[in-house]
């Protein structure tokens, strides 16, 4: 009764948030039946975004849906110019959406019943088996055939050599070639027994940024893709939904379930702007609490780079180090 009600607050929630947002491109009626869709929140992030819609086009993405929170770097004209792009924009506070959920579970619901859809950040690349050699497309429909409605991707943040400033990011760039490395171990995993997901932290930003409090380093379990149905909803990010059942993406039996990963590029040359800008508007979790700890390293130039750090080189390097899954799609 209680996530029920959880539930339907979160569905009136983002009910009333759609007044929020103002339509800048609205490319909707060309989506077709079967289109898998990507669903962003951004503000400011004009340097990363050909990259990204260059990654996710490759991968068969057929349209993306942008919430733009009063970007005044020429993001949002920038994707409104993009055929494959319906864009919205808002000027209201990011924190009081629930840091974009409600903007989001609107456009899900409107736009997304019935589709596959990748909810995401600007800075997150989605991983997932043989993706070198099969569009997303064959996953989704591998996923149907088991009637599958979620699929997990653990966040593993990538990270350079040396300073992250040290080496500028281009537009238009793979962030991989700057940001190669990661962390192949350093992860607690614990279960929340109200929600049904698993809870994962650790890696480089526990690490660096929270060796004192690990408890209080961000969240690396993720749900990005869901078949979505009406009355689905995000409750925490994209860290967990409701109904509940989404959240187990996971077997307690000694098997393993398919999985992928979201490799995350965060830690760029940009950053240091962003934390100052966000910083200052004071819109993220916990008092951004995440952005003070970064302002605090990068004041002495903190390499994230360790002894133990692992040079990336392909998803079947990830599955064999126990951070992903093909389960048994083969």
């Amino acid at each position: 009764m209680r996530l029920r009600r959880q539930r339907r607050l979160q569905q009136f929630r983002a009910f009333r948030k759609r007044r929020e947002l103002r339509p800048v491109a609205d490319r909707t009626a060309h989506i077709k039946s079967g289109d898998v869709l990507v669903f962003v929140t951004q503000r400011n992030e004009r340097i990363r975004l050909p990259y990204f819609l260059r990654y996710y086009r490759s991968m068969g993405v057929a349209h993306f849906l942008f919430v733009d929170n009063d970007s005044d770097d020429g993001s949002r004209e920038y994707l409104a110019e993009q055929a494959d792009c319906s864009v919205w924009t808002t000027t209201h506070s990011y924190k009081s959406s629930q840091f974009g959920v409600d903007w989001i579970n609107w456009l899900l619901r409107k736009y997304g019943v019935g589709h596959w859809t990748l909810t995401l950040d600007p800075d997150e690349f989605f991983v997932y088996p043989f993706c070198d050699t099969r569009p997303i497309g064959a996953l989704t429909d591998w996923l149907d055939s088991y009637e599958i409605r979620s699929f997990p991707a653990m966040l593993l943040d990538m990270y350079p050599k040396g300073p992250i400033d040290a080496q500028p990011y281009r537009e238009g760039q793979n962030p991989f070639e700057i940001a190669c490395w990661f962390d192949s171990g350093n992860y607690m995993i614990s279960k929340n027994k109200s929600m049904q997901n698993l809870w994962i932290q650790g890696g480089a930003r526990a690490r660096m940024y929270f060796p004192d409090d690990p408890e209080s380093a961000p969240s690396l379990n993720k749900i990005p893709l869901v078949r979505w149905e009406r009355g689905f909803v995000y409750t925490s990010s994209t860290h967990m939904l409701l109904p509940r059942g989404l959240n187990k993406v996971y077997d307690e039996w000694g098997g393993e379930m398919v999985s992928g990963c979201l490799l995350h590029a965060k830690f760029l040359s940009p950053l240091t702007d962003k934390v100052a800008e966000e910083l200052d508007r004071q819109q993220h979790y916990a008092e951004s609490r995440e952005y003070r700890a970064y302002a605090e390293t990068m004041e002495n130039r903190t390499d994230l780079w360790c002894k133990w750090s692992e040079r990336y080189i392909n998803w079947r390097q990830l599955e064999i180090l126990g951070l992903m899954s093909k389960g048994n799609w083969a």
